[in-house]
C-alpha cells in the first residue's frame, strides 16, 4: 500500500542589505570614537550572535561602507541620545498595541449578526435560497449509475461532491481515505438457493438478479441481491419458518410449538428488526442457515401498483444489506481504531460481528416456492403474510415433496477495500474550536435514488446555500463539518472509522451532529428522530418553514405536522421518537455523546404499516420513484433540506446554543417512570431480590432535574439512550436496564438474572448521577 510523505523544506532566512545613511561621511571613524561595530561578510552569511544594525544621527554619526570587504562600521558620541530614541520606539510601540487592544475588543460580537435580528434575516435568506429544481437536478445527477462502496463509480462520486463542493465556496474540502472489510459476490459462482431431491438433482433454484426496470438495461454494474458478510457454505437440510426471526419468536418455536431449529435452514421474514439480529437469532437457535424474504404483508402499500406502475416492490425484487452484529466496532478488522495503513488488523476470518453462518435474500416470487409445500403447524395467525401460501412451519416439505431438501449455494467474498469520505468545512467566526456536524453517506447498493441520495442530494443543496450566504458576508459563529460518507450500508464504516480519527477532538468540541440519510420515505408529513435537548428547537425551526403539502399554503410544517401526528401521549406537540441505531449518527450519539438528530418525510404510521418503504434497498430505488410518486414537486425534499440546514444553521450561529437541559431532564424523568414501570411487571422477585428503583436511580433522575432548574445557560450531557440489543433499529432508554428484564422470567437462573438487573441499575443511576454534577455550578 504506497504512502504519501509530506517533505518540508528548511529555508535560510533572508538579511536585508545595509543602505547609505543620510549624513554619512567618506571618512573613516576613529577606533577610539567607536562604540559598536557590526560586520557582514561580503557573501551573505551573517555572525549568527550579533545582528545588522542601520542607523542615523544628525549631529555625530559617521558610516563608511567599504565594498570589499563589506565590512560596516557605526559609531555615536552621544551615548544618552541612542537611550532616547530607544525610549522613543518603546512608547510608540505601547501606543500602537494599546490602540489595537482597544480596537480588538471594541469590534461587535460578530461582524454579520451582532443581534438576533440580523442573524434571522440571514437565517431566512438560508432557508429561502434552498430550491426544489437544484435538490431535483442534485438527485438526478447522483443516481444515474450504481455505486457501491469500494467501486469506481462511488469514487468518482466522491470526487465530483468535493469539486461541486469547492466551488460553492467552503473554506476547505478533503477526502479522507481508510482501508476496510467489505463484501461482495463471487462474480463466476453467483448465490442462489434451491430446493433438491434425494438424488442432489436441483428441482428448482431462485433468481440469480432482479428485473431490471425501464431505462436501465444498458446499465453495467448493478449488484444481484445478496446479504454482504455472510459466511461461505453450501448447507443443506430441512426449512422451517420462523416468523420475523426476532428472539420472541424463536422463543415462540421452542417453547410453544416444540421445534428445535438446531441443524436446520431456517426462512424469516424482512420486517420489525435489524436483519443482524435476524441471523444473530438463528446463530444462536443453532442454525445453519437463514433465508430472507420481502413479504407483501410488510413491504406492500394498499391499492399500490408494483413499480414502475407504482411504488410497491415488485415480485422479483430483493431486499439487500449487511448481516454483520457490530455493536459500533466500525471496521470489522480494526475495532475502536481508525482503519488507516498503520493500524494492526485482525484476520479476515476473525472480524467483529461477522455471522457464521450463510445468509441469502430473495424476492417473494422465489419465497412462494419454498413455503408452499411446507409440513407441519399451521401457525398463529401474526405469523401469517400475505402470500397465498399456508406458512406451515415445517420443518421440511410434506406429502410427495418429504424428500427434497433446501440448499444454499453462497460464495461471498470479503476484501479489505479502501473507501473515502468527503469532508468540508466553513471555519466559524468567534468560536471556531466548536463544531456542528451535516453528515449522510453516499454509498449505495445500487441507484441509490431514496437511500442514500434522497439526503445527498439535501445535504449538497444546503452546501450550496452556505456557499451563497458566505459570498454576502456571513460567517457563522461556529464551525460547520459537512460530511458525504462512504460505506454506510457495510456497517455504518465510514462515518465510524472518522469518528474513531478524531474521537478526542469531537468529544471535546462537538456541539450536535445532524444525519442526512435517506430524505424521504412517505408522502404523509415530517417524522424527526433526537435526542431531547433538542426538541423545542426543532419546534421552533418548523414553525418558520413553510408545509410542502398541496392545499396547505401560508400553513407552517410545524402546524401540518402536529394535524398528521400529535404526540397525543405525552403532550400537544407533533410527535418526536427516540434514536436507535442503523445510520451514521450511531457513533456521535451513542459512542461520543453527541446530540444528534435526523429528520425526513415519512408514511402514516397509523394506516400504512408496512416497514420502512416498499423498494428499500432495491434495483428499483431510482430517480424515477422519487420523480413520479414520493414528491413529484421536490417541495417535500425542499422541506427537510429547510429542516436539516436550519438546525445546523441555528447550532452554529446562535449566540447561546440551543440545546434544552430542561427538555432533557423532562424526558429523563419519563425514562425512568417507563423503566421502573417495566420492572413492576415482577414485584414478588424484585422483593425476593431487593431491587429497588426508587432508592438510587429515580433518586438520581430527580437530581438531575433538580440541578438543571438552577442553570441560567444551555448545557449538554448526553446519557441513557442506545439502541436495543434485540433490534439494532430501535431506541430504548436505558438499554442495560431493558436487555437485563427482557425474558427474566424464564431466566434458568433468576437470582443472577435479577443481579444483573440490580447492576444496571446502579450503572444508570451513576451515569444520571454525574451527569447531574455537571450541571453544578463552578465554584
Amino acid at each position: 500500500m504506497e504512502m504519501t510523505h509530506r517533505h518540508w523544506e528548511q529555508k535560510t532566512p533572508r538579511h536585508r542589505s545595509s543602505l547609505p545613511l543620510e549624513g554619512a561621511t567618506d571618512q573613516r571613524v576613529p577606533l577610539e570614537k567607536m562604540h559598536w561595530v557590526f560586520k557582514i561578510r561580503s557573501s551573505g552569511d551573517t555572525c549568527p550572535d550579533r545582528p545588522t544594525h542601520q542607523r542615523r544621527d544628525d549631529q555625530t554619526t559617521a558610516l563608511q561602507c567599504v565594498e570589499a570587504s563589506g565590512t560596516c562600521c557605526f559609531t555615536m558620541r552621544n551615548e544618552s541620545r541612542f537611550i532616547w530614541w530607544i525610549l522613543r520606539i518603546v512608547v510608540v510601540t505601547a501606543l500602537f498595541f494599546l490602540g489595537f487592544v482597544i480596537g480588538w475588543f471594541a469590534k461587535p460580537t460578530h461582524p454579520h449578526t451582532a443581534d438576533s435580528s440580523v442573524s434571522g434575516r440571514y437565517l431566512r435568506e438560508f432557508l429561502d435560497e434552498m430550491q426544489p429544481d437544484q435538490i431535483r437536478e442534485h438527485l438526478r445527477k447522483f443516481t444515474r449509475l450504481p455505486h457501491l462502496a469500494g467501486t469506481e463509480q462511488n469514487l468518482k462520486y466522491a470526487e465530483q461532491i468535493k469539486n461541486e463542493w469547492q466551488e460553492f465556496g467552503l473554506d476547505s474540502v478533503e477526502m479522507v481515505p481508510y482501508d476496510v472489510l467489505l463484501s461482495y459476490p463471487n462474480k463466476s459462482r453467483p448465490n442462489y438457493i434451491s430446493i433438491v431431491d434425494q438424488l442432489g438433482n436441483e428441482v428448482f433454484n431462485t433468481s440469480l438478479a432482479e428485473p431490471v426496470p425501464e431505462g436501465y438495461e444498458d446499465v453495467a454494474d448493478i449488484v444481484p441481491p445478496y446479504s454482504a458478510f455472510s459466511a461461505k457454505g453450501q448447507p443443506e437440510g430441512d426449512l422451517v419458518y420462523v416468523n420475523y426471526g426476532r428472539t420472541e419468536d424463536f422463543f415462540q418455536l421452542q417453547r410453544e410449538m416444540g421445534i428445535n431449529p438446531t441443524g436446520k435452514i431456517v426462512i424469516v421474514r424482512y420486517g420489525k428488526i435489524f436483519r443482524g439480529n435476524k441471523v444473530k437469532n438463528a446463530v444462536l437457535a443453532g442454525a445453519k442457515g437463514i433465508i430472507m424474504f420481502s413479504d407483501p404483508a410488510d413491504y406492500w402499500a394498499a391499492g399500490v401498483q408494483p413499480y414502475p406502475d407504482g411504488w410497491n416492490l415488485p415480485g422479483g425484487g430483493a431486499q439487500r444489506g449487511n448481516v454483520l452484529n457490530l455493536n459500533g466496532a466500525g471496521d470489522p478488522l480494526t475495532p475502536g481504531y481508525p482503519a488507516k495503513e498503520y493500524t494492526y488488523r485482525f484476520s479476515p476470518e476473525d472480524g467483529v460481528g461477522l455471522p457464521r453462518i450463510p445468509v441469502h435474500p430473495i424476492g417473494f416470487h422465489d419465497a412462494v416456492h419454498l413455503l408452499k409445500n411446507m409440513g407441519g403447524h399451521i401457525p398463529p395467525n401474526n405469523w401469517k403474510g400475505a402470500l397465498n401460501v399456508s406458512y406451515k412451519i415445517g420443518p421440511g416439505f410434506a406429502n410427495d415433496f418429504q424428500s427434497q431438501k433446501v440448499r444454499m449455494n453462497i460464495h461471498t467474498n470479503n476484501q479489505v477495500t479502501r473507501i473515502y469520505n468527503v469532508i468540508g468545512r466553513i471555519r466559524g467566526a468567534l468560536e471556531p474550536d466548536r463544531y456542528v456536524i451535516l453528515g449522510g453517506h453516499r454509498d449505495a447498493w445500487v441507484f441509490g435514488g431514496i437511500d442514500p441520495m434522497s439526503g445527498a442530494a439535501v445535504v449538497h443543496e444546503t452546501v450550496r446555500s452556505a456557499g451563497k450566504l458566505l459570498n454576502k458576508g456571513w460567517r457563522p459563529r461556529r464551525t460547520i463539518i459537512f460530511a458525504s460518507w462512504d460505506a454506510e450500508e457495510f456497517g455504518l464504516l465510514g462515518s465510524t472509522e472518522w469518528a474513531e480519527d478524531n474521537a478526542k477532538l469531537l468529544q471535546e468540541r462537538a456541539v450536535a451532529y445532524i444525519n442526512a440519510d435517506s430524505a424521504i420515505e412517505g408522502m404523509y408529513t415530517l417524522r424527526v428522530d433526537c435526542t431531547p435537548s433538542l426538541n423545542t428547537l426543532v419546534y421552533d425551526l418548523t414553525k418558520q418553514i413553510t408545509s410542502p403539502e398541496e392545499g396547505e399554503e401560508g400553513v407552517s410544517l410545524y402546524d401540518s405536522w402536529h394535524k398528521r401526528d400529535n404526540w397525543t401521549n405525552d403532550r400537544d406537540a407533533p410527535r418526536i421518537s427516540k434514536l436507535g441505531s442503523g445510520s451514521d449518527f450511531e457513533a456521535y450519539f451513542i459512542r461520543l455523546g453527541i446530540a444528534a438528530g435526523r429528520a425526513r418525510y415519512t408514511k402514516n404510521r397509523k394506516t400504512e404499516r408496512y416497514s420502512s418503504y416498499p423498494v428499500y434497498h432495491s434495483v428499483y430505488e431510482t430517480f424515477e420513484i422519487v420523480e413520479q410518486f414520493y414528491d413529484p414537486s421536490f417541495r417535500r425534499l425542499r422541506a427537510v433540506t429547510q429542516v436539516r440546514g436550519g438546525l445546523v444553521f441555528l447550532l452554529a450561529d446562535s449566540q447561546l446554543l440551543p440545546l434544552s437541559a430542561d427538555q432533557y431532564a423532562d424526558s429523563l424523568r419519563k425514562y425512568a417512570r417507563s423503566i421502573a414501570q417495566l420492572a413492576q411487571r415482577h414485584p414478588e422477585e424484585m422483593e425476593t431480590f431487593q431491587v429497588s428503583f426508587v432508592e438510587n436511580f429515580t433518586v438520581a433522575a430527580r437530581g438531575f432535574h433538580e440541578r438543571q432548574q438552577t442553570l441560567n445557560r444551555a448545557e449538554y450531557v448526553c446519557l441513557s439512550k442506545q439502541k436495543c440489543s434485540h433490534n439494532k433499529y430501535a431506541g430504548e432508554s436505558f438499554p442495560g436496564i431493558y436487555d437485563a428484564l427482557f425474558d427474566i422470567e424464564n431466566s434458568a437462573d433468576p437470582e443472577k438474572a435479577w443481579e444483573e438487573v440490580k447492576r444496571q441499575i446502579s450503572i444508570a443511576a451513576f451515569t444520571v448521577h454525574a451527569a447531574a454534577m455537571t450541571l453544578t455550578p463552578p465554584a
